[in-house]
């Protein structure tokens, strides 16, 4: 089974700021996002893009499903990575945000893309990013990355010791009970708005479903399932156009195949969520751009 490490270092990471005096400043079609549907961090800038209506502003580049160059990167990003950063070591990967005026890269650090995309771009839509709600958001983000992704890979792995596969599901399984008792008294995650923890926690519970759930067994599945609330509102959300149009399910799948060294276990027999019903109807063209 293949694992991100949520400590990765991004490559380049510059932020959008207010005003021209800060280098890179919020401007229509100056910037475009090269995002891979099957990537979690990418589904989560595609979804944020569509519910603050950025279509008109910041176009978009969609990447193939499975990465085609070697380290998992994409051919047809080498030359604006080239371009930044000459002779770049590391692969061309998704997420990146680029800048149209220099054909430069702005940022491929996803936790900083969504930030700069609600508060500099996301004026005509809803605040995903309010003011005082910072380290409520990056609270859930790190719940989403290690007490559910890390935890999930980890009860996956196969051939390890089985004391530390029982307490990674044990952790997963604690993750999934907080979030649980918060959704028995909230609309959203963090309350009755939209924010990014939304995204962020949807997306998640995507990638549970769809990749590690399939190499957990089916006890720990059922285990997974007993948790309504927060099912119920993984496919509330799902529902919305701005979460279910984007999701990619037979290009997720050939990532995950692509990429996994973990063995199949019976959970893969146990759907959660019937994520078909929500989903894009056709899968997106290898390289199409918006705006």
């Amino acid at each position: 089974m293949s694992a991100t490490s949520p400590t990765a270092v991004p490559s380049f990471r510059s932020r959008i700021g207010c005003d021209a005096r800060s280098g890179y400043y919020a401007a229509p079609h100056r910037y475009r996002l090269h995002l891979s549907l099957s990537c979690p961090h990418c589904l989560q800038i595609a979804v944020t893009h569509s519910l603050l209506g950025l279509d008109d502003t910041l176009p978009v580049t969609l990447l193939p499903a499975v990465p085609d160059a070697p380290g998992g990167g994409h051919r047809a990003l080498r030359p604006l990575y080239e371009a930044s950063s000459h002779q770049h070591p590391g692969p061309a990967v998704a997420p990146t945000l680029s800048d149209n005026w220099t054909g430069r890269i702005v940022s491929t650090h996803t936790p900083d893309i969504l930030r700069d995309m609600a508060r500099q771009f996301g004026g005509q839509g809803p605040d995903l990013h309010p003011r005082g709600a910072e380290e409520a958001i990056e609270a859930v983000g790190r719940l989403c990355e290690q007490g559910i992704t890390w935890a999930a890979q980890r009860a996956g792995q196969s051939g390890g010791d089985p004391a530390a596969r029982d307490t990674a599901l044990a952790t997963l399984l604690r993750a999934l009970d907080v979030l649980e008792w918060r959704l028995a008294s909230r609309e959203h995650v963090l309350g009755g708005e939209f924010t990014l923890a939304d995204v962020q926690l949807w997306v998640t519970l995507v990638q549970l479903d769809t990749v590690h759930r399939h190499h957990l067994d089916a006890a720990a599945v059922h285990r997974i399932t007993d948790h309504p609330r927060l099912w119920a509102y993984a496919r509330r959300l799902a529902a919305y156009p701005a979460f279910g149009s984007h999701l990619d399910l037979d290009g997720i799948a050939r990532r995950h195949h692509a990429h996994c060294r973990g063995r199949e276990a019976a959970g893969a027999a146990v759907q959660i969520v019937d994520w078909a019903a929500y989903a894009r109807r056709e899968a997106p063209e290898p390289v199409r751009q918006s705006g």
